[in-house]
Formats: structure tokens, sequence, C-alpha cells
């Protein structure tokens, strides 16, 4: 099977349902790859981050639509487009700018099924999330937490390439609103990537790592720290389930449950603050139906309550780590 980057994989995904069905239309700040000159030349840098590069060639200017520089403008295009019959994949570059479209996404998107009898919106927003590149607090953010809270849409945050391109695919042919979260530290790792046509469900977390000590969930980037961290307590004989959700919401409660049941121990890692976040919510659900199975505290590692920093030294600072993580699971592992 080849070894496909995550980038690949997103850029694959676009160019198979684009040429599956002539619905899917690309729209965002440069996805054609700039203004001015021709599509071939326009197209040479395929977005800020490379991720829509080839489709204006072989789709043409009415299929990869580049737009003004507002996010409100995009997500409201995208909604009519949506409920036109169409099947719009918007990007917006950075999620730390749905602040200036969230009317379209809290109170647009996600109601029009409910508000409107049972109407279809089959509308795709891929955002790019994460620390790590002392880019500043106001492009650097991790959202899915603020975003899996609002009732009407789906939430994707994929941690490998494998299932990027598989999650993509369910999002777009999917009839009800998806955001797609891309960690931008993630675009260059590879993995295993078939080149054809497959879908990833929602609502079905994989089992990255097994063990029989404690219940490891993490997400997106945080995915790598918490196997390389199950990966060197192992060689002490600690061993852990490292559980990636893949999809916030829906959420794999039980694959989580199941896992709890059995190490009796839980450790939710995530790259958002913890106050009314993501680890928040799986350690309340650890809490409310796994709580008599619990032999320690479910411990968060989080960055603190706070932006994130600029400075790289503060950055490395906010971000958990490895270290982190084996802190957590050692704490766990004492009060047995």
């Amino acid at each position: 099977m080849p070894r496909k980057t995550f980038r690949e994989a997103i850029n694959e995904a676009l160019h198979l349902e684009m040429e599956r069905d002539e619905t899917v239309l690309i729209l965002g700040e440069d996805v054609s790859g700039g203004a001015g000159g021709t599509s071939g030349q326009r197209d040479a840098a395929g977005g800020v981050f490379g991720l829509t590069k080839g489709l204006l060639p072989r789709f043409g200017e009415h299929r990869v639509i580049d737009t003004p520089i507002s996010e409100a403008a995009i997500i409201g295009a995208a909604n009519g487009a949506a409920l036109a019959g169409y099947r719009p994949v918007a990007e917006i570059m950075f999620s730390d700018f749905i602040g200036v479209c969230f009317d379209q996404i809290l109170n647009q998107a996600a109601k029009f099924r409910y508000m409107f009898g049972g109407a279809k919106a089959p509308l795709v927003i891929r955002m790019t999330v994460g620390a790590g590149r002392s880019a500043g607090a106001q492009h650097s953010q991790t959202i899915h937490g603020l975003l899996s809270a609002i009732p009407g849409i789906k939430v994707l945050i994929p941690s490998n390439a494998y299932d990027a391109k598989g999650l993509l695919l369910q999002a777009i042919r999917d009839d009800d609103p998806v955001i797609f979260l891309e960690h931008k530290m993630l675009f260059n790792d590879a993995c295993e990537v078939p080149d054809g046509d497959y879908t990833i469900p929602f609502g079905e977390g994989v089992l990255v790592r097994e063990g029989e000590h404690v219940t490891i969930v993490a997400s997106g980037q945080m995915v790598k720290v918490a196997v390389a961290t199950a990966d060197k307590l192992a060689k002490e004989g600690i061993t852990c389930d490292v559980i990636d959700p893949r999809t916030t919401s829906p959420l794999d409660e039980e694959l989580i449950l199941e896992s709890v049941r059995q190490t009796g121990r839980l450790v939710v890692v995530d790259e958002a603050p913890v106050r009314c976040g993501f680890a928040a919510d799986v350690a309340r659900l650890a809490a409310e139906k796994a709580f008599s199975s619990l032999r320690a505290p479910v411990l968060p590692v989080t960055p603190p309550h706070t932006p994130v920093p600029f400075a790289p030294e503060l950055e490395r600072l906010y971000l958990p780590d490895a270290a982190d993580v084996e802190k957590a699971v050692r704490a766990v592992l004492a009060h047995s």
C-alpha cells in the first residue's frame, strides 16, 4: 500500500469526490492558488497549505471558487449552495477566524434540518487547527470542543492520513453539516493510504494501542503524544489503551467506556484548555457511566486556560507533551 502524507490524502479525497459527484464545489480564500494569471499558474501553490493543488485546472473556475477575504461570505454562500442542491466544501484558512462567521454555523447551518422540515444541508467546512508553529494566539487554537457543543453539526478531527481521507470522503457524502479539522502540524506526516475509494463511519473511534493498566483518550495531534508515551511505558510493563475517537460529535462513547471499565483509570489528553472542553466532556462521561469501575480520579492533560503564546519557548510549555502524559499515567496508577 502506498504511503501518503496527510496533505496528499486530503487532496486525493477532494479529487476523487469532485470526479465522482459534479455537485461538489470547493470555495474559500486562495483555493485556486491566488489571483491573476492562467488557471495553471494560479494553481501552482494549491492554496496556502497546498491542499487544493490540481483542482482548478481539472474542474474549472465554476467548481473551484476563490472568494473574497470574508469568512461570513464563504460560509453564507456555502449554506445557500447546500440548500440549493450542491455539496459545497468550504475552506476557512484558520479555525480561529470562525468568530466572523459563527452565526452562519451556530444559528444557520446547524439548524437547517430542524427548522425547515428536515431539509438536507450537505455542507463541509474544512479548517486548520493547532499550535506548534509560533503563529500566535489568533492562528493556533484548537476548537473542537467549542464546535462539538453545537447540536446539529458533526465534528471530525483525524490524527493521520488514512483517517483524513476516509473521513473527508464520508463527510462530503453526508447530508448534514460537517466540520473537518486539520491539524497544521500533521500535514507532512505520512502513513499507508489506499489509492481507491473508502469511507470511515462517524462515531467509530479506534484503539491505537492496547493495554490493561490505563486508558488514554487523545485526539488530533495529541494522539502522537499519547502513543509515544504508551510505547515508552510499555517497556516497563505498564500497558495502556490509547483511543483516538476520530470524531468528537458524534463520539464513540462505548469504546471509551469499555476500556475504562477494564482498566479502571482514565487520562484524557487534549490540545484545548480543559474548561468546558473535550477533556472535561470525556471525564464527565466516565464519571456518569463508569464511576463504579474507576480506581483513581480522571486526569486531564491539557494546556492552561490561556491564549496560545507566541514565543516558541512559551508555546512549548503550553502544549502537552509526552512527559506530561507520563506523569498523569503514573499518578493514576499510584492510586491503586
